[in-house]
């Protein structure tokens, strides 16, 4: 019995040693809202149709031609598009992770990817590289993207120390290692517009291009960076204290802003938050024992005054869960994931509908 004993404390002491690969701060989160009022749970997610289920692993981002294929970035590196008639086809492999995709005018799919940067894939499949950092820093973690109607282009370099697979370090180190940057492809240049943000996430403009938005998942809340007029060049929170995780964001031709949230708030985390040791001893635990995002689905609506119009649920994470984006295109809704093996799509009619109706019995 003391051998086991002293075989148990040399272990506990040991781990206790083992140097953590998070040098964490302490935060104080607020109090999380809960889903109340019009983030009250509905059932509008389990309506959803499924696309290529099965045949894919980690749709993160989606993106739609004009002929309506359905294109993809999946954890293998593949970008992958879906027929109308329902078959899955490699489009490309970028050798990365590929995660928010958006067209451009020309029919070019601009891709930012967690290890290669910004990219440009032409309807041939071929791979231009057209950034990889800004102002003398790498990118580590290029995460989301927004094309504005000039052509230059808004993305995210989520983390500059962690790469994506250690997304849960940044999380529990709570130091702000995110930009929003912009590139201009008439002269090749990349230049910072914010940083010192918390996981910089998903990027959308507003309607009229006078701000942008940019998420900040660690701290449950979206910034806005203004372009033009007499705020030009300063930032202020559009959404604050979100009942979870935001991810990618994106603006549809109405004007709404679809937030995608992978998970609820996670109240063991909270509670984590304002001990940097204890976040510091659970980042040196297998992942399999550090807070697990639950099996849920989740996506916001917000004005573009920051007003949240409504939400869209799947309670049970059976039809979609971890979803990281949302996307309007062609008369529908289309939800990526960085983990299940489907693609999401829900006519928009009714998504617009389960936003002003009350939530399903």
């Amino acid at each position: 019995m003391l051998t086991l004993l002293i075989a148990l404390l040399l272990v506990i002491g040991s781990f206790l040693l083992w140097p953590s690969p998070v040098d964490s701060v302490a935060w104080d989160p607020p109090q999380g809202p809960g889903l109340e009022g019009p983030a009250q749970p509905n059932k509008a997610l389990q309506h959803a149709d499924v696309l290529a289920r099965g045949k894919i692993q980690g749709p993160e981002d989606t993106e739609v031609d004009a002929d309506g294929n359905v294109y993809a970035g999946l954890d293998d590196g593949r970008i992958i598009r879906v027929t109308p008639a329902g078959a899955v086809e490699t489009f490309t492999n970028t050798g990365g992770r590929p995660l928010g995709l958006e067209f451009d005018a020309n029919g070019n799919l601009i891709v930012a990817d967690a290890w290669k940067g910004l990219l440009s894939v032409a309807p041939d499949g071929s791979i231009e590289v057209l950034s990889t950092g800004s102002e003398g820093k790498l990118f580590a973690f290029t995460d989301d993207l927004a094309i504005a109607s000039d052509g230059r282009i808004y993305f995210t370099d989520a983390s500059s120390r962690f790469h994506q697979p250690d997304y849960r370090l940044d999380m529990l180190e709570s130091r702000p290692h995110g930009r929003l940057l912009r590139y201009d492809p008439e002269t090749g240049e990349t230049e910072t517009l914010m940083d010192d943000l918390y996981f910089a996430n998903g990027v959308a403009l507003t309607k009229d291009e006078r701000s942008v938005l940019v998420n900040e998942t660690w701290r449950y809340r979206i910034q806005q960076y203004w372009l033009e007029g007499e705020k030009a060049g300063t930032s202020e929170v559009f959404a604050r204290n979100l009942p979870g995780f935001p991810d990618n964001l994106a603006a549809d031709d109405n004007g709404i802003i679809w937030v995608a949230l992978p998970t609820k708030r996670n109240p063991q985390m909270d509670a984590f938050h304002p001990n940097p040791w204890l976040k510091e001893q659970v980042a040196k635990l297998p992942e399999s024992l550090q807070p697990a995002p639950q099996a849920y689905g989740l996506v916001l609506a917000f004005d573009q005054q920051g007003r949240m119009l409504g939400s869209l649920h799947d309670p049970t994470g059976q039809r979609l869960q971890m979803i990281t984006s949302v996307k309007a295109r062609d008369g529908a809704l289309y939800f990526g994931s960085l983990y299940n093996d489907r693609i999401g799509r829900l006519e928009y009619d009714r998504a617009l509908r389960a936003l002003r109706e009350q939530p399903d019995e």
